[in-house]
């Protein structure tokens, strides 16, 4: 029996059958020596007593075949021919894997204990595990409506005069800090606007943690304010609300609450979940309780990552700096950056060059909840991007070109969102059990009223088992980007009543796949609605092209008047339709056939390689040659 065989039987290491013979004489003995009767019996007897089992070998998951044969000390041939008796087919400079590697040396009898190292991580050979998971620090989100006082409150807790440097008491770009307290750390973003937020979120980046919504307590809720609300519950974001400016005369905090439990953010000494405080950016009142509750909110979130690994995060800012080149605001969310790691991001890519504080000093290594500013992209990424360390440069700029081609392939196209008829797919499926909605109207009447009978329909639908109606978002005037990002998050539809869609939204919409319903009567509106909760969507209209008719010859029947002798060329003529009229290649107008004759005689429609004469309402211009192309608005999948 060979040695590499008896270590097998025996449930060690051939190695370990190798120092045994030579502690009890049996000289020069191989992995692949053959081993006599009684030197197997010499052996075992010795392991009985020795009470030995051998060591485990350690492995990192990410070796090749050679190196597993020999860390096993097994010829490599043998290790081949011994994976494919498991079902795997590797040469011998191939990584197998951790769980082949597992399955290999269960095989021939080895315990194998695995060592993560950034190499395995980088690789794939490491399953997080709870015991690697450490706490880490609560990043949070400061919104509101603008000039409520988000960025004072930060300048407060930072002591240092951000809002004096930024134009008009404004914040101008994102901002994100960490503050160091004796009870724990907490990482701050300070942002424009929840567009940002959403935008992220849009992006597949989950940044926060926590809101923290400041309302002005001398102003009170704004329609920012509402907005940001409804994108923090779309996103599942717990909120903490911060009424500041208690310092002014005109404050009322009372009145502030009062809003805000309208629109389900409740205090919860008012019974609600949500917890309110009194603060004041320029006094300070109460913004160690603020930095107090956060941290125990984050605390009782269990927030954990994993410093060992190598790190990964998201894109806050991204710009080009006439000296420094492609400028990155990141902030790691996991694992931990290294000068000198290779990364990519979107499709930028790159070797960590410097990395700095958002104070400027220059760091070595950056950890889970860390912001930093990153030097060495080869190109400037754009917010949101995922962050993550790779092997090396090839790695690196393999990955960022597949994203380019991606894009290319897809048209920069996102994930499309539900569509009415989607939503009729599902609910007859019985997948759909809550129809989301964003709601734009013209005017606060209008969406008072449309909500009320939207209501009614999903309480009618709930009684029979059926989905609910959740009115994610309702605002006023045209839809904007705003809107069209929180459809993409939130898997909703997009219905508006009597108002336009900015240019900006139109666009965006159109590249991340999003219809967008607009109504000019209320009862469609409300019909499209109960009918996606039927799952019976009304059957879609389009304007299709019916026929064309060759003009032969123009008659004058008045002074500003006159008529088409056409041939029907293809399908058919029918009075009342829309017509276009093509002459040269070019269509010259567009309005109505209102007259349509055989002969003396007015009629409903005319057949292909029939003659007739056409009158167009508001049109006497015919030439000879011009071609009447005839519309009609059909129903989709009914013949005409």
């Amino acid at each position: 029996m060979r040695v590499y065989q008896f270590a097998k039987q025996m449930k060690v290491s051939p190695k370990y059958i190798v120092e045994v013979c030579e502690k009890i004489g049996i000289k020069g003995k191989t992995f692949v020596s053959g081993l006599k009767d009684n030197e197997i019996s010499a052996i075992k007897e010795y392991i009985k007593k020795s009470k030995l089992s051998g060591k485990p070998i350690v492995s990192t998951g990410t070796e090749t075949v050679g190196e597993i044969a020999s860390k096993l000390g097994i010829p490599a041939a043998d290790i081949i021919k011994q994976l494919s008796d498991i079902g795997v087919t590797a040469a011998i400079n191939d990584r197998i894997g951790p769980d082949n590697i597992k399955k290999l040396c269960e095989s021939i009898g080895v315990v194998v204990e695995f060592k993560k190292t950034k190499e395995s991580y980088l690789l794939g050979g490491v399953v997080e595990e709870e015991k690697d998971l450490v706490p880490r620090a609560p990043v949070v989100t400061v919104m509101g409506h603008v000039d409520h006082g988000k960025t004072t409150i930060l300048d407060y807790i930072r002591k240092s005069n951000v809002a004096a440097r930024e134009y008009g008491q404004i914040t101008q770009k994102i901002g994100a800090y960490r503050v160091n307290l004796k009870e724990g750390s907490i990482v701050f973003i300070d942002t424009p606007g929840h567009e940002i937020f959403t935008a992220m979120r849009a992006r597949g980046a989950k940044v926060t943690d926590i809101v923290v919504l400041v309302v002005a307590a001398d102003e009170g809720v704004k329609m920012q304010t509402l907005e940001a609300i409804d994108h923090c519950k779309a996103a599942g974001v717990p909120i903490i609300v911060a009424i500041n400016k208690i310092d002014k005369p005109n404050a009322n905090p009372d009145v502030v609450k009062k809003q805000l439990s309208e629109h389900g953010i409740i205090p919860e000494e008012w019974g609600g979940q949500n917890v309110f405080l009194n603060v004041s950016g320029v006094t300070g009142a109460n913004i160690k309780e603020l930095l107090e509750i956060i941290l125990l909110m984050g605390e009782m979130m269990e927030l954990k990552a994993n410093p060992k690994r190598p790190g990964e995060g998201v894109v806050l800012e991204a710009f080009l700096h006439k000296q420094k080149g492609p400028v990155i605001n990141l902030l790691v969310q996991n694992g931990t950056v290294n000068t000198g790691d290779f990364f990519v991001c979107g499709t930028a890519w790159g070797k960590v060059r410097a990395m700095f504080d958002e104070n400027g000093n220059k760091l070595e290594k950056a950890g889970p909840s860390t912001p930093v500013e990153l030097l060495g992209a080869n190109s400037v990424a754009t917010p949101g991007d995922l962050f993550r360390v790779v092997a090396s440069e090839a790695d690196a700029r393999k990955i960022a070109e597949q994203k380019i081609e991606e894009l290319k392939q897809s048209g920069i196209k996102e994930q499309k969102v539900l569509t009415l008829e989607d939503l009729q797919r599902q609910i007859v499926q019985g997948t759909l059990k809550e129809l989301k909605i964003i709601l734009k109207t013209d005017s606060i009447g209008s969406q008072e009223a449309i909500k009320a009978s939207i209501e009614k329909i999903s309480q009618s639908s709930s009684e029979k088992n059926g989905p609910t109606v959740n009115l994610i978002h309702c605002g006023l005037g045209a839809i904007s980007e705003s809107d069209i990002l929180l459809a993409v998050c939130s898997q909703s539809v997009i219905f508006g009543y009597n108002i336009g869609i900015d240019a900006k939204a139109e666009k965006l919409a159109k590249q991340h796949g999003i219809e967008i319903k607009i109504y000019r009567l209320v009862y469609d509106l409300i019909e499209d609605v109960k009918n996606a909760l039927e799952g019976m969507t009304k059957p879609k209209e389009v304007e299709v092209m019916v026929g064309q008719a060759l003009v032969k010859q123009v008659f004058k029947i008045g002074k500003n008047q006159s008529v088409a002798g056409c041939l029907v060329v293809d399908g058919k003529a029918v009075r009342d339709a829309k017509v276009k009229i093509v002459r040269d290649g070019k269509f010259v107008f567009e309005g109505f056939l209102t007259s349509l004759k055989r002969f003396k005689n007015s009629v409903r429609e005319v057949a292909t390689n029939t003659e007739c004469g056409i009158g167009i309402e508001g049109f006497n211009d015919f030439q000879q040659g011009d071609i009447i192309q005839i519309y009609q608005r059909v129903t989709e999948g009914v013949q005409t």
